[in-house]
């Protein structure tokens, strides 16, 4: 569904990813870890489009689209949340869930005519409301709502797009327990329709929830593997697991 071959992107003299490469089923879960530093967020910033690699080639479904702009890449399927939230605060729930409507359709200007008299795009929302666990919420604003509660959101903006492929970024990052468990049960009751790359420093999140693995390292993938082969690897514990180097991603 999704593969990198061979990226690279160096910001002057520093080379932030070298050589990239994953290869990504259908329907799979797949977790992005590395130590502060390894690349995490500039390889998703290249797979989304936000940056352009120096080298290298990005697929969907074996399209591809290493030159396409981010607009175009989630009109093929491809959407993400931020690590930090992308939302319009003043806006309600309901609002922000159109909003990410019309720019998934590429409306434009024109977008509220149009809107008006889709009642389809009013049932998108509530049903994706109600994936996300905000159908209650769908007056308020954004806001109003808690951290949890707008990462949630986040990815319900997402998911308006209909993707094929979702990238998240440090789903959980800054999150209670109680909301942790609740973004977990989002990202577990997302269809296998659904090809899911997701960054994560939560290792239990990680070893629990992924299918395979891909280690960062300085900008290099230092493995791949399964949850289980990935704990068992001397090369990941004393570089990422077992160091002093566990971060976020950056």
């Amino acid at each position: 569904m999704l593969r990198a071959e061979n990226l690279s992107k160096a910001f002057g003299a520093l080379q932030v990813t070298r050589n990239v490469s994953l290869e990504i089923p259908a329907g799979a879960r797949h977790a992005i870890i590395g130590p502060n530093g390894a690349g995490k967020t500039t390889l998703f910033n290249l797979l989304a489009g936000e940056l352009a690699p120096d080298a290298g080639a990005i697929l969907i479904e074996d399209r591809d689209i290493t030159r396409l702009p981010p607009n175009r890449r989630a009109r093929l399927g491809l959407a993400r949340s931020f690590q930090k939230n992308n939302l319009f605060p003043r806006q309600s729930v309901r609002e922000n869930l159109l909003l990410a409507d019309i720019a998934a359709r590429g409306y434009g200007y024109h977008f509220w005519p149009r809107l008006a008299t889709r009642r389809d795009a009013y049932q998108k929302a509530e049903t994706i409301a109600g994936q996300i666990g905000l159908i209650d919420d769908m007056a308020r604003g954004v806001a109003e709502l808690s951290y949890g509660a707008q990462r949630q959101l986040e990815v319900g903006l997402a998911l308006m797009a209909e993707p094929k492929v979702l990238l998240l970024d440090e789903p959980t990052s800054g999150m209670s327990p109680e909301e942790t468990g609740r973004m977990l049960r989002l990202i577990d009751d997302l269809p296998r329709s659904l090809t899911v790359l997701m960054i994560e420093h939560d290792m239990d999140l990680v070893f629990t929830h992924a299918d395979r693995i891909t280690v960062l390292n300085y900008g290099e993938v230092l493995m791949q593997g399964t949850p289980e082969e990935v704990q068992r690897s001397d090369a990941v514990q004393e570089t990422y697991l077992g160091g002093e180097t566990q971060g976020e991603a950056q």
